[in-house]
Parts: C-alpha cells; structure tokens; sequence
C-alpha cells in the first residue's frame, strides 16, 4: 500500500509495478468534509484512497447526470460512508470530490456539478 496523508492540496503518488504517476486531487468540499473526520477515521479515509489508487475501477460508475463521478462505498465507524471521485484514466489523475454519508450525497452532488467538472480540468 502506498503511505498517504491528506495534508496538502494535491499529491503525487509514484505506483512501484506501474511506473506511472498518478495525480491524487482534491476540491474544497473534499477537504471540508475530510477536516471534520477524527484522526482515526481520516486514517481509514486514507486507507480506502489507497484502495482506489491501486485499482480507479473500484468504485461504481454513476450514470446521467452524474457520469463524470465514481462513489466507492465503506464502512467508518459502523456507517456506510461514500467517497465520491473522477478517474481521469489517459491522464491518471485521481479528483477527490466528496466524503460523507449517504443521506443527501448525491443532492449535494448535483449542486455542485459544475464545479467538480472544472476541478476535473
């Protein structure tokens, strides 16, 4: 696994079997939400991120409206907690745009739509 702290605005990560850099960035709303998480959960956060960085197609592909975003679901602190990002897969970059629980996710996702598609760019 690849060591990860969230700390800074974007990060680049140096993937040993592939030799290829993949570019982990964050939006406001992301490093919002991720502030308000205790340590122990922002560590459980960061593992989960690891997750998505050794394999982008873990999370599920939204559709419609919210096509450009994928959510991977996991448990923190014994509740469902989505992590909603953008796989940019010809640039291997990595867009964290929310973490936080299901009720009202995708609301708050669809608010946002057009600025997460800038931060895509």
């Amino acid at each position: 696994m690849l060591p990860l702290k969230l700390n800074q605005g974007q990060l680049s990560l140096m993937s040993e079997e592939k030799e290829s850099e993949i570019e982990v960035r964050q939006t406001r709303v992301f490093k919002k939400a991720y502030k308000r998480l205790s340590e122990k959960q922002q560590d459980q956060v960061d593992d989960e991120i690891d997750k998505i960085i050794e394999n982008p197609d873990l999370g599920t592909r939204k559709k419609g409206d919210l096509s450009h975003m994928w959510v991977h679901k996991f448990k923190l602190s014994n509740a469902e907690v989505l992590l909603g990002y953008s796989w940019n897969e010809g640039e291997l970059i990595i867009t964290l745009m929310n973490v936080g629980p299901h009720e009202n996710f995708y609301q708050e996702v669809r608010k946002r739509r057009a600025a997460d598609l800038k931060a895509r760019k």
